[in-house]
């Protein structure tokens, strides 16, 4: 892995890692279980790319990283759509 890659691959590690911090922050003012799924999610993304960076393998071989990239949607998808039933 070259070293410009590296660099982005760790900056977006940091930046999603940041990211579920302030969504974090949010939920302990709002107590809303949306910020909640969201702070999980961009954790579960920071893993995943963590993941990618270190192995570094090709791109057959990443396939079950992303695994964690789908269960990071399915759980946003799910915070909002649980969010959405809730006002009915």
């Amino acid at each position: 892995m070259s070293d410009t890659i590296a660099l982005l691959s760790g900056a977006m590690v940091a930046g999603h890692a940041i990211i579920g911090l302030f969504f974090l922050r949010f939920w302990t003012r709002s107590r809303d279980d949306l910020f909640l799924a969201f702070a999980a999610a961009f954790w579960l993304l920071a893993i995943n790319q963590l993941m990618v960076a270190i192995h570094g393998a090709t791109a057959e071989a990443r396939a079950p990283f992303y695994l964690l990239r789908l269960a990071a949607f399915a759980l946003i998808i799910f915070a909002i759509v649980r969010k959405n039933m809730g006002r009915g």
